[in-house]
């Protein structure tokens, strides 16, 4: 894998000069997805090195709800090798490592530090009979307002009443729980804590005090000692375990900070760091957040949620389960046989929601903003002239559509705001980032961050390690936006008539929200 990715490389003009010595990485940054992780190097004021990134796709993506612990942490390994492979001239240390990591995940550990569990992702949907339990039980308007979660099984209190209820064993066995990207921290430096940004989106934590839930804790019979630690804002960590000291000598000076969550880290890399722009991102998943520093707010819309990047800066918004997912799913089963640029041509030629069709984008369940327990997907108004591409198209569309609910939500909360865009799927196909950008009916500017994750969470730990004051008035955090997609407003119109459509047919299969 490590000599595909490396093979006719050669070093760019910076990684030259910074073998020369003139240009010093201060960051390894690693960004850990659902789907795949990359890693690059930053200089010491947040710019990605150019050339010294790379990428490593997992395996299969058949099912990424579970995650073999192990596994998962030898392509987080392999994806570092890689890079430093590829860069294995430089001259200076690098001193920083910054991790964002995908939100909600769920894995336990035993006495010796081993799994006891997979890890649960936000995909996983086998605690939906649990979530419904808690909705029962609890007074969930109340624990939303305090947590900023709803209950659903892409959480924590769902997650393992389901675990306590069906693997009594694997529960028994389990002394902490953790986050994947707590895990990964454990076994590099064989110690461990949650950042406040990890914890806030496990459901558990209360947003204003930036501590666990002492009373949602107490209800749920949760043990607070098997809970991670909550990190201070100085919190690194320093000296490899023996076996990575051995394997990543280019690495004995260096300090990580404790994972973030990867919509917050995406957020700042996309330079959405106030309430005058909204992120908007399309990877595997979607979202659009609002970030901000300031409190949490006391009440907050059902739609949505809030976690934080940190103790001072809060994250509002909504996540949808399917985005660049559904996709891939629709290309590779109806059009198996035409590649990324035939089908961009393709979709550039059809005219907007022509197609007859009503499309429910939920094949892994929904969230934001109904946040349904039982949502699936559902295609309505199939004919024997409907063509593959037109499929398509109307599901595109519909995650369009599920991006406005969201957008009008959070409107309260960042009026006026310009929307800046990222995320692989986006930046592979301007037709969507068209098609968004006329359903919403405003500009979208599309980031030229090509990892925005990634440099988030490296501006982070600049910021924390007192290499950039302030991130929100840094020079670099701002030169993100990129080409912008101005929205066609007949389209528009022709598409709030397709939302309308798709939200009456929401509430005659699913119910009201």
């Amino acid at each position: 894998m490590l000599d595909d990715v490396l093979e006719g490389f050669e070093p760019s003009p910076q990684i030259v000069s910074m073998m020369a010595g003139t240009r010093p990485a201060a960051v390894l940054g690693i960004d850990i997805g659902t789907s795949g992780v990359r890693a690059s190097l930053f200089d010491d004021r947040g710019k990605e090195i150019e050339g010294a990134a790379v990428r490593l796709q997992r395996s299969t993506l058949d099912d990424v709800a579970l995650i073999n612990a192990d596994e998962g942490l030898e392509l987080v390994s392999q994806t570092i090798d890689a890079l430093l492979r590829k860069t294995e001239l430089l001259t200076t240390a690098i001193n920083l490592i910054s991790i964002s990591c995908f939100w909600h995940s769920l894995v336990g550990v035993d006495a010796d530090d081993r799994a006891t569990t997979p890890v649960f992702t936000w995909v996983n949907n086998q605690a939906t009979a649990a979530a419904a339990e808690l909705r029962r039980f609890f007074d969930e308007p109340k624990i939303h307002a305090r947590t900023g979660c709803r209950f659903h099984p892409s959480y924590w209190p769902a997650k393992l009443i389901w675990l306590r209820s069906e693997q009594p064993e694997a529960f028994a066995a389990t002394t902490r729980w953790l986050s994947f990207g707590e895990l990964l921290v454990l076994r590099l430096f064989g110690e461990t804590a949650a950042s406040v940004s990890m914890a806030s989106g496990t459901g558990l934590l209360n947003q204003h005090s930036c501590d666990w839930d002492l009373d949602l804790i107490k209800s749920l019979g949760i043990d607070r000692n098997t809970l991670p630690e909550i990190a201070d804002t100085n919190t690194n960590f320093h000296g490899l375990t023996e076996n990575f000291a051995e394997r990543w000598p280019q690495l004995a000076e260096a300090r990580a900070f404790p994972p973030i969550g990867d919509g917050a880290a995406n957020a700042i890399g996309s330079g959405c760091l106030t309430t005058d722009r909204i992120a908007l991102m399309v990877g595997t998943s979607g979202a659009m957040r609002v970030l901000y520093k300031g409190e949490p707010p006391h009440e907050l819309p059902p739609e949505l949620w809030c976690y934080r990047a940190d103790k001072s800066r809060v994250v509002v918004g909504g996540a949808l389960s399917d985005g660049g997912n559904l996709y891939r799913w629709l290309s590779e089963s109806l059009l198996p046989n035409d590649d990324t640029e035939s089908i961009e041509k393709s979709l550039g030629l059809l005219p907007p929601d022509a197609h007859g069709l009503t499309i429910l984008p939920f094949w892994s369940g929904e969230r934001s903003t109904g946040w349904s327990l039982d949502a699936r997907g559902v295609i309505s108004g199939l004919g024997h002239k409907t063509q593959p591409i037109e499929i398509l198209q109307a599901g595109m569309e519909a995650v369009a559509y599920r991006f406005a609910l969201i957008a009008r939500a959070l409107a309260p909360f960042a009026p006026g705001a310009a929307i800046v865009a990222s995320g692989t799927s986006l930046r592979f196909s301007s037709v969507w980032t068209q098609m968004i950008a006329d359903v919403l009916g405003v500009p979208i500017s599309l980031s030229d961050a090509s990892e925005a994750s990634t440099r988030g969470a490296a501006l982070l730990a600049l910021e924390a390690a007192g290499k950039i004051q302030n991130i929100e008035t840094s020079n670099t955090t701002r030169e993100s936006a990129g080409t912008t997609f101005a929205p066609d407003l007949t389209r528009h119109a022709r598409y709030q008539a397709g939302l309308e459509r798709q939200q009456r047919f929401y509430k005659q299969v699913i119910g009201e929200a």
